[in-house]
Parts: structure tokens; C-alpha cells; sequence
């Protein structure tokens, strides 16, 4: 089975205390459907494109898994904390294996 990613790079965040809320309210919704966070925050350099002043990356055991996760009522509650506040592009996106 192929893992699954979400993938959000933030654009603009106008309050970090909603932000640092949200993220303390939904990670561990996240890691209940067995979510691991691979990047969250830290040191970056942009080369191409557009300036993303924060990007997050959580992998999931499945792509399926990832998606109930997002369309949780629970995970949906807790964006509500910081989504008039933050502008992000978010996706999921199905791994890729060599095996």
C-alpha cells in the first residue's frame, strides 16, 4: 500500500498564537490516524517560485488514511483555529515506491 503526504506550504500567517493553537489542538488527531510529521517548520532556502514562510509534511500509513484524516469532523474543528488567520496551499498526494 502506498503511504499518502500532506503537504502545506503557508503562505502568510497573520497570528502565530492561532497557529501554534491549531497545531497543538490537531496533532494528535493527526498522529491518531497514524500520521508522522516528517517537516514541520525550521530552516529553508526558497530558489524557484514563490516564498512559503513555513511548509509542513506529514506522511500517513496510506493515502485513503490521509484523506479521512483531513475530512475528520475532529481535524475540521481544530483548522477553524487558524484558517481566517493563515493562508496555505494544502494537498494530499499519494507516495511513489520503487520497490
Amino acid at each position: 500500500m502506498k503511504k499518502g503526504y500532506w503537504i502545506s506550504l503557508y503562505l502568510k500567517v497573520d497570528n502565530q498564537k492561532n497557529l501554534k493553537k491549531y497545531a497543538e489542538t490537531v496533532t494528535p488527531i493527526i498522529k491518531s490516524f497514524g500520521g508522522i510529521p516528517l517537516v514541520r517548520g525550521g530552516k529553508y532556502q526558497s530558489f524557484d517560485g514563490d516564498n512559503f514562510v513555513r511548509t509542513v509534511v506529514w506522511e500517513f500509513p496510506s493515502y485513503e488514511k490521509a484523506i479521512e484524516c483531513h475530512q475528520s469532523k475532529d481535524y475540521q474543528d481544530g483548522w477553524k483555529i487558524a484558517k481566517d488567520t493563515t493562508v496555505r496551499h494544502m494537498q494530499i498526494v499519494e507516495g511513489f515506491s520503487t520497490e
